[in-house]
């Protein structure tokens, strides 16, 4: 009948359905329905696509709905507006944004999922990703890439927890993916750091060579002061008080939204002096005017002149210089690390920042790092 049919004109089926045969030939199902008082007409698609039974059974569902006050047209409407999971990865990236304290950090994200999910499950509605979606995505690097692997888990897992706030899914696909994902054997590398009697034959190789000034003040600064990359990299002056030699960095800067202050030794002071002028505002810049050094520029200073180590490595020499050659109680050197030290209830009560102690010890760094230099003769 729906095939052989051609005389142009509305056969009438059940629960509002009907066959529309146009001038042209095409076929289409039509559902005259009530929603909410009113008479209204869906589309349901063409013949080609639609067979009379899927039409009958989605005309039953409209009408079961709107019977119960819901609203085909509505819900229609929603299933339309359902994101992709590119799509919806993107917003996630978009709305999230500004709260990455470093730019670089929401590069990875999307980067990640643009490299190794979207090829595979990019495309597909967000509400339609499965687990076994997920798992095809992360087993090809869940053994040869596991960081990699446990980074894009992490951030597939917020997209989707995303898509449950939107009212899109009930489920998240990523809890029931480690269930067939072999462990892991792979052991996590430390940051590979110099032994604390080397650190200052490495200051003074990198005062010897030719980078740029801002680069080897950078570095000599960042040791002497035990900082992160980031943190000596972004410097400004207007959070150093070169009278009260101090150093404090905001609640944005530091890895545990706490500001941290740091006691500026005499020698660090020197640095400081040698880059005044450099730029009105980073203590530090880059080769482009208002930025600051790239991440990579301290590690290829120090890489290129024969020191296979990480530069966050220098805050490990620290730490264990601390621990092996003084007397500093072990919740002082933690504090110069901007660690955080002892449970929660201890640091609710303890609220120092030791500031006072972690001076005599940052001036016991420098002295000890000027001492074995002096030791140090260097050949050609």
């Amino acid at each position: 009948m729906v095939q052989t049919v051609t005389e142009p004109g509305k056969y009438f089926d059940g629960h509002g359905l009907y066959l529309r045969v146009d001038k042209t030939g095409g076929k289409f199902w039509i559902q005259r329905i009530m929603i909410g008082g009113k008479r209204c007409e869906l589309g349901l698609g063409s013949v080609d696509f639609v067979t009379l039974a899927d039409a009958r059974l989605v005309a039953f569902e409209n009408r079961k709905l709107a019977r119960s006050g819901g609203d085909p047209l509505a819900e229609r409407r929603s299933s339309k507006a359902v994101m992709t999971f590119e799509e919806a990865a993107r917003e996630v990236h978009r709305i999230n944004l500004p709260t990455w304290k470093n730019p670089k950090h929401g590069d990875q994200f999307i980067n990640t999922l643009a490299t190794y999910a979207f090829p595979t499950m990019g495309g597909m509605r967000a509400p339609d990703v499965t687990s076994g979606d997920v798992l095809a995505v992360l087993q090809p690097i869940w053994l040869k890439k596991p960081e990699t692997a446990k980074r894009v888990r992490q951030r597939i897992g917020t997209v989707m927890k995303w898509c449950i706030a939107k009212g899109w899914r009930r489920d998240n696909p990523v809890d029931a993916v480690d269930k067939g994902l072999p462990k892991q054997t792979a052991k996590k590398q430390n940051r590979k750091s110099l032994p604390y009697d080397q650190v200052a034959d490495c200051l003074q190789t990198v005062e010897g060579t030719s980078a740029g000034l801002s680069t080897k003040l950078c570095f000599e600064f960042l040791v002497l002061t035990c900082v992160r990359s980031n943190e000596a990299r972004e410097a400004r002056w207007s959070e150093i008080d070169m009278k009260a030699r101090v150093w404090e960095i905001p609640a944005e800067r530091m890895k545990m939204d706490r500001p941290h202050r740091i006691p500026l030794s005499s020698r660090a002071l020197k640095v400081l002096e040698r880059a005044w002028g450099l730029d009105d505002d980073l203590v530090f810049p880059g080769t482009k005017k208002g930025k600051p050094l790239s991440d990579a520029t301290l590690l290829k200073l120090i890489r290129e002149n024969g020191f296979d180590v990480d530069v966050h490595g220098f805050r490990t020499s620290f730490r264990t210089w601390a621990q092996e050659k003084t007397n500093f109680p072990r919740e002082v050197a933690e504090a110069a690390l901007a660690h955080l030290s002892g449970d929660a209830v201890e640091r609710a009560y303890a609220r120092s920042d030791l500031f006072e102690k972690r001076r005599k010890m940052m001036d016991a760094w420098a002295r000890y790092l000027a001492q074995d230099s002096a030791k140090v003769v260097r050949i050609g």
